[in-house]
């Protein structure tokens, strides 16, 4: 088994349902994928260093992801670059 990080930001202007939504659609991708969320961390709403695709704060969480192979992540990667809702995300593979 791999271990990744996954670290996303979801633009601020979604209400909580919204984002809530976005969290566990995305949980769902790895799932779907064959990886599974070990933990899942909400980090809050934060502001950030410097504008990002207009904005100037983001909610940002942390999974912890296992993966076999590598398809649940770059699944992930794909979904999240199309998505409009995600702002910026981080994939991080973890060396035990």
């Amino acid at each position: 088994m791999k271990n990744y990080e996954i670290m996303f930001i979801v633009r601020p202007t979604l209400g909580e349902d919204d984002v809530k939504k976005v969290v566990k659609d995305f949980s769902e991708i790895i799932t779907k994928n064959g990886g599974k969320v070990t933990k899942e961390e909400n980090m809050g709403q934060r502001e950030f260093a410097y504008e990002i695709k207009d904005f100037k704060s983001g909610y940002y969480y942390v999974f912890e992801v296992e993966a076999k192979d590598d398809k649940a992540i770059k699944e992930f990667d794909r979904l999240a670059l199309i998505n409009n809702d995600i702002v910026r995300h981080l994939i991080t593979k973890v060396e035990e």
